[in-house]
């Protein structure tokens, strides 16, 4: 089903659950028009909102971990262009565990999904998104290195920094570039992968996430904020 184009289209990797649901509920409720990507073929609760907002949403499946998949969608969306482009897809792994505890093979699991695959989707994706659109990919508090003082989710926290360094790197292959990048630092939320002890609620959070990224258009360059809009330090 093809979206109204007279409105203002988001395209968002990872809409199906937690942080990316929210934001595709958020973005809906004003005004927007999105389409987003869940992983498989399984009902998802994105597939509900698209009932309840028809002519204003798209479902594409992509799993971002598998490069085919995203040739594919490059493919299928290659004459369309967005004015948002969002990539929430993300893991975590055992909260608890140390690096010197960690399997390589659960190491690579996080860094692929947190740090390659969404500079991947990001790569692909770009040249989509409207000359003065916006780009932004979640990031995490916790990938800020001086910020770290305690310790804790040592290969999440490691995933996100190498995130960041290399949207970093993506932004200065492109500083004559209009768009505005942002990574995002929702804060601690309370969703399937935050868990029950989480600060904030998504009620806290998305909306406040949502102005922030909208703030952020027309300013050129890569930014690291929080979902107040405050700059994060690296």
């Amino acid at each position: 089903m093809s979206v109204s184009q007279s409105r203002n289209t988001l395209l968002l990797v990872g809409a199906s659950r937690g942080l990316g649901y929210a934001m595709a509920e958020e973005f809906l409720q004003r005004g927007w028009n999105v389409l987003g990507t869940v992983r498989g073929e399984a009902r998802t609760g994105f597939h509900e909102l698209s009932e309840k907002s028809t002519g204003r949403t798209e479902i594409e499946t992509l799993d971002i971990t598998l490069p085919d998949q995203i040739s594919a969608l490059r493919s299928r969306l290659a004459a369309r262009k967005f004015d948002m482009l969002f990539v929430s897809a993300g893991i975590t792994n055992n909260p608890l565990e140390t690096i010197d505890e960690v399997s390589t093979e659960e190491f690579v699991r996080v860094m692929v999904t947190n740090a390659l695959s969404p500079m991947r989707v990001v790569e692909a994706l770009y040249d989509l998104v409207a000359a003065d659109g916006t780009v932004g990919v979640m990031s995490s508090g916790q990938g800020s290195v001086t910020n770290n003082t305690s310790g804790k989710r040592e290969v999440y926290r490691a995933s996100k920094a190498a995130l960041n360094m290399l949207m970093r790197s993506f932004a200065a292959r492109h500083l004559a570039d209009r768009r505005a990048l942002v990574l995002m630092a929702p804060g601690w939320v309370r969703t399937e992968m935050g868990g029950p002890d989480a600060r904030l609620s998504i009620e806290e959070s998305v909306p406040n996430v949502v102005s922030t990224l909208l703030a952020a258009r027309g300013k050129p360059g890569l930014r690291y904020l929080d979902y107040l809009g405050r700059a994060v330090p690296w």
